[in-house]
């Protein structure tokens, strides 16, 4: 009986030492993140390397920020916004819904203009001078970003007014590169990030719009309330500040 009862003592300081000197790994969570249509290219590269260096998990939804505005207000239960915009998450901060110490600049988003068909779209952009098309696809301004510095810039062209009866509307820029890629429309304004792969164009030819044309893309990041006690999108955030992170939303085409 004294050997068992040895041995059993030997087990509890041996349980005590490994505890000492090994302490628990921090248990892996999931994290609900909002991100703008734009972004999802480099959502879903930057969530794999987030859980190979962290064990966490990104739980994605991809929108129009203005769409994933409306959601987190009715009680959508996201716990990070990456929007298209600066605004909106001082907005959610400003009403009570997000923590408006946590926001800040995640990448410099880009315009272009795109057509599925190589040799459409020359590096000056003078096909939209010539109007020789039937459909301009940009992004719905009242809801994406992007869509409004395609406005932005079709009034500095002073083209605005004469193109409008050929605008089509995507909900998101994801759905407004859909319409070109599927020929539905001949060209249409989306992200550089959604053409590039390995800093190349993908197809098509394109026309990168001078940024003087339109207000600077400040996509902002922001902790929002259901976030505030989960461990893994305080990291999330941390890991989206890092150089590796900075690394990869480049080779997508953004500043940071």
């Amino acid at each position: 009986m004294k050997m068992f009862a040895g041995r059993a003592g030997g087990w509890h300081w041996l349980v005590l030492f490994a505890g000492l000197f090994f302490p628990a790994l921090p248990r892996a969570e999931t994290v609900s993140i909002a991100v703008a249509a734009n972004f999802t290219a480099p959502a879903k590269k930057l969530a794999e390397l987030f859980s190979q260096e962290s064990g966490h998990q990104t739980r994605d939804s991809f929108a129009s920020t203005g769409k994933l505005y409306s959601q987190i207000h009715n009680g959508a239960p996201y716990a990070v916004l990456l929007a298209a915009d600066a605004e909106t998450p001082v907005r959610l901060a400003e009403e009570g819904l997000a923590n408006g110490g946590s926001r800040f600049t995640y990448a410099l988003g880009k315009l272009v203009l795109w057509s599925a068909k190589s040799g459409y779209v020359d590096t000056q952009g003078s096909c939209l001078q010539q109007g020789n098309f039937a459909h301009l696809a940009i992004a719905d301004p009242k809801l994406a970003p992007y869509g409004r510095a395609a406005q932005q810039s079709l009034q500095a062209l002073g083209l605005y007014e004469r193109l409008q009866a050929k605008l089509v509307q995507g909900e998101n820029i994801a759905q407004t590169q859909q319409f070109v890629a599927s020929g539905n429309a001949e060209l249409g304004f989306v992200s550089l990030s959604q053409l590039l792969r390995d800093g190349q164009l993908i197809a098509g030819s394109a026309w990168i719009i001078p940024e003087h044309l339109y207000q600077e893309i400040r996509q902002d990041a922001i902790l929002l309330h259901n976030g505030q006690a989960n461990p893994a999108a305080t990291a999330w955030l941390a890991f989206l500040r890092s150089d590796k992170a900075h690394s990869v939303i480049r080779s997508f085409g953004y500043g940071t």
